[in-house]
């Protein structure tokens, strides 16, 4: 079983579905409203945990109704939660997301999440230690993802660093991680001296950039390569790029090459996005060898 740490943020998301976007000063009536866990960092977790690996995450939350609320998902979920931390004097993260058409628009409040410090990632050297790959992502303190990195890269742990959202890193880091994740979008706003082919070219098999329905392009140090992605009719694409990284590291832990791992990444986000929520949609590994186009020869247990 694939052992993965996650370390990142934790959050409720408040979701609107509206059949437009209001503009500035306008009330419009929505269609629906509800509350799901989300945070890029509980969501990958549980993208992970659901396909059978054996997950612990590292975050924090605030002492508030929705700071316990994400500890029971994350437990019932099956995720070791030992190195999730309570701060009593800030609220849990939260996301406030609309959706139009099935593509989302959101706004981020940290929260607790950012109360993650360098001692926390110190104190959970033991399981980071145990781990076959560490994910992270940009919902918590530069220090703490720093600290991560370089203790990964330093004991020898493959990580996969998600620059989601976009933040100034230093390019050090780059170099550290296994593989480096961001979209379209956040490649453009990390890089904007290089094109899409330089960058992948100057990081080959580690700078993997996903472009949703455009699927993943990445270099092998040869040549550009391209994985396309599976085409559905989505219905809410909230959480797609996390249930990526999330399979692409259980399929990384299982064994395969780069591209069948993407393609394992990119049929789990299809399957999540054709159903509403962050995390309802994430798929079990059951849901994904029931799928039309699951691969045999991946093989995953």
């Amino acid at each position: 079983m694939s052992k993965i740490t996650v370390v990142g943020s934790l959050s409720t998301d408040f979701v609107v579905t509206a059949d437009k976007r209001p503009r500035v000063g306008e009330t419009i009536f929505g269609e629906n409203f509800t509350t799901t866990f989300g945070g890029k960092g509980a969501n990958q977790a549980v993208a992970a945990a659901r396909l059978g690996g054996q997950v612990s995450m590292i975050g924090t939350v605030g002492s508030d109704l929705f700071g316990k609320e994400i500890i029971i998902n994350l437990l019932n979920n099956q995720i070791n939660t030992t190195h999730v931390e309570t701060v009593t004097h800030i609220p849990s993260g939260s996301a406030h997301i609309t959706v139009v058409d099935g593509d989302n628009s959101i706004i981020y409040i940290p929260g607790a999440n950012d109360e993650v410090t360098k001692e926390q990632i110190i104190k959970a050297y033991p399981v980071i230690d145990s781990s076959d790959v560490v994910i992270i992502q940009n919902e918590t303190p530069l220090a703490a993802i720093e600290a991560v990195i370089q203790t990964c890269f330093e004991k020898g742990i493959k990580t996969i660093y998600n620059p989601a959202p976009a933040k100034k890193i230093n390019s050090a880091l780059i170099e550290q991680v296994a593989y480096f994740t961001p979209n379209e979008s956040e490649f453009k706003l990390l890089f904007p001296a290089l094109t899409l082919s330089e960058g992948m070219a100057k990081y080959p098999n580690k700078l993997i950039v996903t472009m949703g329905s455009k699927g993943v392009y990445f270099n092998d140090g040869e040549k550009e390569v391209h994985v396309d992605s599976y085409k559905v009719t989505p219905l809410d694409t909230t959480g797609a790029g996390d249930t990526f990284n999330g399979a692409f590291g259980i399929a990384l832990t299982a064994g395969l090459d780069m591209i069948k791992s993407i393609r394992f990444g990119n049929l789990a986000a299809a399957l999540s996005i054709q159903k509403f929520g962050a995390q309802i949609g994430m798929p079990t590994l059951i849901e994904m060898k029931e799928s039309e186009f699951y691969e045999k020869e991946w093989d995953i247990k």
